[in-house]
């Protein structure tokens, strides 16, 4: 068919123009192109006009006719349905006409286009689309093999799913074989588009690649030494995709693989050696990683310890050659957006696990983490992670390899190399402690010494190396290792580098969690320091600097709360909170250091106090006002970013916990009730999460301006029991506990059946996270407390379970006031606990000191159930306890 439409010349010499001016450097006339490209947007024909100029303007020079194409293709992407179908059967004909132009960047462009329409027409409306590319790719002319290779590849990216359809008649099954045909190809480029167009449908598992599985794998192995980088790039990426989805495929081949892939990760192109470094991620999922990857250890892991050292390119990208920059504002695209954690319940008193574990950094890739701003994936990032997980799997096994191998990088005289050592170091701290505890003792001192190394980017690793080591540092003599990193990490806190700075923080904070009270003897000279940085820090760091004071308030808690100590933290928290406008996202950081401070200092915040409640209520009401207008006129007012009502409800939790009793003041001379009745019913949960947080901590606090609410309060509660959102359900859960004890059991009692079956349910729930079942047992137990004749006849529905949920928290007064729940309870329906008896023994056996009227009532029950069964079947039911168990019972209630 004859291609009908022509240009005319005035139109044609107008748009050249255009594309001309639009290259211009100058803003104003870049600016004056844009008005007339949405001026001709208008003519219906204007389409045609840019796709001849892309396919048939030979005369002019590339780069114009690429842009001409480019912004076909935006125009294609914004208003499709609005272009007339003769117009875009004029663009679809063209483009398969020129899909093979001599030159590779209009090839691409017309490449690009075809796959813009293709994904918004979906193929279904370009039924001769596939077809036509498909008997392109036999074609003798190579760029039209090849142009038609660019828009397939495009094609099989986005359009995955789809291409695997009923709705298309199935082409893969043509499709695929015939790229394996490619795999053999004379041209590189060809090879590597072929491998490319195949590779997105192994995730899949596409069942037409299923059936060619085989001679897939065997194709890639024909490439495995390709001299083209790209298609070494593609097999590797292909191996790593089948490692995960049919590694049965693999197994036969994976010593080989192996081998190969050792290989390509020192490959001399650095996204080839990044591919192959992906691999030994995927291969640590799998259970046969460590049988398969012994033997070759050895070889591996001095690979990876290579892989971390920054690249020349790496070094230039984070200015590493710059010691000095903390005068340089930092640039407001380098500084992350934050989130916020919103505050759940937990009971505070658990045994202390020894993990050791920190969530600061946003952990461990951002260990690796050179600079956020510059957060690309690379292979020094994916190197330590493989060591990190590898050490992981392998534990101490891997030492005796990698131990020679620090020895020689952690004391080179390049410092690229020694930084890649500690960071080695670092990497495998999780993994391999048990390990290198007998070499801390010299290894920490060292570290301490590179705090001060001159390259600010081995100080900074340092940092991050030894808050992985904390755990050990903290639990040895203070004066031996705890007091001389805290000196030296302080120092690099107030360092001149900003790299330096960020990572001395992060650190600092994971130490603080890490010592908890232990650092009281230094808060001091800890607190001068903090403070000093908040006059030298810019903004990013700043943002650090605010976790890093609240985790230690956190970490310290009433210590705090010491006239001088207040005097040096408040005056600076406090100026930043003036200076910030209330739309400033900065405030997150700054309302989480705030809370956290609040809830140490207790009454010392009391001077701080009225301003913080205020701004904290107005900007929960300007974020509720914002919401209902946005909701009544979506056009005209824009939805408000309700991390604002999050932090500030989260912020007056902490006011009420800290400040306790001397809150009511505040809540009285405000419409606090009425914006947390709102709150609570909020569609986005974590709005809900910190409303049921703060109203908990107001029960607490003042109950009595919550009493009055309890009838509009309780419903919204019993609503939110769903352990499908489990820190929702976590904090209503808690809430309703301490309203419970708050209200006489008569004013509980309607209340009851809207929220003990929910409870119930939650509590047989499996797999429940253990901190909602402990709430929960909690609850129920108050409850009881409160109403025992309404919850005791459900006992045997719950009283194993929980049982088992209580018997591992330590005694405190929550656990003081669940338990006296469950013996009043007991009182009322004695028959509920006689099949379940032995947990109730084992949770009674869980208290180490209970105060001595609760101790009577165990000791009541234990010895009535003796009483009533006989010392005989008695004696047969205490065989059944473990030693323990018996010895507890027998010395504490002599039964």
């Amino acid at each position: 068919m004859k291609m009908a439409w022509q240009p005319q010349e005035e139109g044609l010499r107008q748009i050249l123009l255009l594309l001309k001016e639009s290259q211009s450097p100058d803003t104003a006339t870049q600016i004056a192109v844009q008005h007339k490209l949405e001026e001709l947007n208008k003519y219906p024909d204007f389409n045609n006009y840019l796709i001849f100029v892309l396919t048939k303007v030979t005369t002019e020079d590339e780069p114009t006719r690429s842009l001409s194409g480019l912004i076909l293709k935006n125009n294609v992407k914004t208003n499709y349905s609005r272009i007339r179908p003769e117009v875009l059967n004029f663009v679809k004909e063209a483009c398969l006409t020129d899909v093979g132009d001599p030159s590779p960047l209009i090839r691409a462009t017309v490449g690009i286009i075809i796959t813009t329409i293709a994904s918004k027409g979906e193929l279904t409306t370009w039924p001769e689309l596939l077809p036509a590319l498909c008997s392109m790719l036999d074609s003798q002319d190579y760029n039209v093999c090849e142009g038609a290779f660019g828009a397939l590849q495009k094609i099989c990216e986005d359009s995955t799913e789809l291409l695997d359809s009923d709705a298309l008649n199935r082409p893969l099954n043509i499709l695929i074989p015939k790229f394996i045909q490619f795999f053999g190809h004379s041209s590189s480029k060809i090879r590597s588009h072929a491998v490319a167009c195949v590779n997105p449908f192994i995730i899949k598992r596409t069942q037409s690649l299923m059936l060619h599985i085989d001679s897939f794998i065997e194709g890639l192995f024909s490439l495995a030494n390709d001299n083209e980088p790209e298609v070494r790039k593609n097999v590797c990426k292909a191996l790593v995709m089948l490692l995960e989805v049919r590694i049965d495929r693999l197994i036969p081949h994976l010593h080989n693989i192996i081998e190969y892939m050792l290989t390509r990760t020192r490959d001399g192109d650095d996204s080839v050696a990044l591919e192959a470094c992906e691999f030994w991620l995927s291969l640590a999922d799998q259970q046969i990683c460590r049988e398969v990857l012994s033997p070759h250890l050895a070889t591996l892991v001095p690979i990876l310890v290579n892989g971390m050292k920054y690249s020349e390119i790496d070094i230039i990208l984070l200015k590493g050659d710059i010691e000095e920059d903390e005068m340089i504002p930092d640039k407001e695209e380098d500084i992350r957006p934050r989130f916020h954690r919103s505050k759940t319940h937990t009971i505070k008193q658990h045994p202390p696990d020894n993990g050791g574990g920190s969530d600061h950094t946003d952990d461990d890739d951002d260990c690796l983490d050179d600079d956020s701003s510059q957060s690309d994936w690379n292979l020094r990032k994916c190197s330590a992670a493989a060591l990190d997980v590898l050490a992981n799997i392998f534990r101490d096994d891997l030492l005796p390899v990698l131990v020679p191998i620090l020895k020689e990088t952690l004391f080179h005289q390049e410092w690229d190399v020694k930084e890649s050592g500690i960071l080695a170091l670092g990497a495998i701290a999780e993994g391999c402690m048990s390990g290198m505890i007998p070499h801390l003792s010299e290894l920490i001192p060292y570290l301490i010494s590179c705090l001060s190394d001159k390259k600010a980017l081995v100080r900074a690793i340092t940092c991050w190396t030894l808050s992985r080591y904390a755990h050990w540092v903290v639990s040895q003599p203070h004066d031996n290792y705890l007091k001389p990193l805290m000196t030296e990490l302080l120092k690099c806190v107030l360092d001149p580098n900003k790299r330096v700075q960020e990572a001395a923080c992060s650190a600092f904070a994971t130490l603080e969690e890490e010592a908890c009270t232990e650092l009281v003897p230094y808060l001091g000279y800890i607190l001068e320091t903090l403070v000093f940085a908040f006059s030298k820090y810019q903004h990013k760091n700043l943002l650090i600097l605010y976790d890093a004071v609240g985790t230690l308030a956190d970490s310290v808690g009433h210590h705090l709360n010491k006239p001088d100590y207040i005097n040096l933290l408040m005056p600076p928290l406090i100026e930043k909170w003036n200076i910030l406008k209330d739309e400033d996202k900065d405030l997150f950081p700054l309302l989480e250091c705030l809370s956290s401070v609040a809830t140490a200092l207790q009454s010392g915040f009391l001077p701080y106090c009225e301003p913080v409640y205020k701004r904290c209520v107005s900007l929960v009401e300007q974020t509720l006002n914002q919401h209902i207008a946005n909701t009544q006129n979506p056009n005209e007012f824009d939805a408000p970013d309700k991390d604002f009502m999050i932090v500030s409800l989260d912020l007056l939790s902490g006011l009420a916990e800290g400040l306790n009793g001397h809150i009511e003041k505040l809540v009285s001379n405000s419409n606090m009730m009425q914006l947390l009745y709102q709150c609570m019913q909020d569609p986005m949960p974590e709005v809900r999460q910190s409303s049921f947080a703060l109203l908990g901590d107001l029960t607490k606090a003042c109950f009595q301006h919550v009493h009055p609410c309890i009838s509009d309060f309780l419903p919204i509660l019993g609503q939110n029991l769903n352990p499908e959102l489990i820190s929702v359900c976590n904090n209503a859960t808690w809430a309703i506990g301490e309203i419970s004890i708050k209200l006489e059991g008569e004013e509980m009692r309607p209340y009851i059946p809207l929220v003990l079956n929910q409870l119930m349910v939650i509590i047989n729930k499996t797999n429940a996270p253990k901190t909602l079942l402990e709430n929960t047992a909690i609850t129920i137990g108050r409850l009881g407390y409160v109403c025992p004749h309404e919850v005791a006849p459900m006992l045997q529905q719950f009283v194993r379970q929980w049982c088992t949920s209580l018997r591992n928290i330590r005694d405190n007064e929550e656990k003081d006031s669940a338990f006296r729940g469950m013996c009043q309870m007991i009182a009322v329906n004695p028959g509920g606990i006689v099949q379940d008896f032995i947990f109730f023994c084992d949770a009674v056996a869980s208290w180490a000191a209970p105060k001595e009227d609760l101790k009577e009532m165990f000791s009541k029950i234990l010895h009535g159930f003796k009483n009533q069964v006989g010392d005989e079947n008695w004696k047969r039911f205490v065989d059944q306890f473990p030693a323990q168990l018996q010895e507890r019972m027998s010395a504490m209630y002599n039964v």
